[in-house]
């Protein structure tokens, strides 16, 4: 079965939301916790990970009960944590940019088009 294009645009906008729980989830803390104990950030970590979860089953059930494979699902969270981490990471954790995360997107868009290529055997 072919996922329509409601299918794709509902799990795809579902694991960007779950993404950027996920990603504040894990990084988040080494700004706003950096004060703190570990047990505190991690404490406050897996709350926000419930969160996450709570959006990233329904994405994937959508997905999956639409037509997309395991492996497309997970190609599509990789390709999403890419675009939700980069903007993080710059913006919110103050890193640089490095050409690199282009290049590694461009692998990523790459690890796509083998996924959702048509079988060919």
């Amino acid at each position: 079965m072919t996922p329509s294009l409601g299918t794709l645009l509902a799990t795809v906008g579902l694991l960007a939301v779950s993404n950027c729980f996920m990603t504040y989830a894990w990084y988040g803390h080494l700004r706003t916790m950096a004060d703190r104990p570990w047990w505190i950030a991690a404490a406050a970590s897996w709350l926000i990970a419930a969160a996450e979860y709570a959006v990233m089953v329904p994405a994937n059930r959508i997905g999956h009960a639409g037509g997309l494979s395991g492996a497309q699902l997970k190609v599509i969270q990789e390709v999403v944590t890419l675009a939700v981490f980069v903007p993080f990471m710059l913006l919110f954790l103050g890193e640089r940019w490095r050409w690199d995360f282009l290049w590694a997107l461009l692998c990523l868009l790459g690890a796509a088009f083998f996924i959702f290529r048509p079988d060919k055997g």
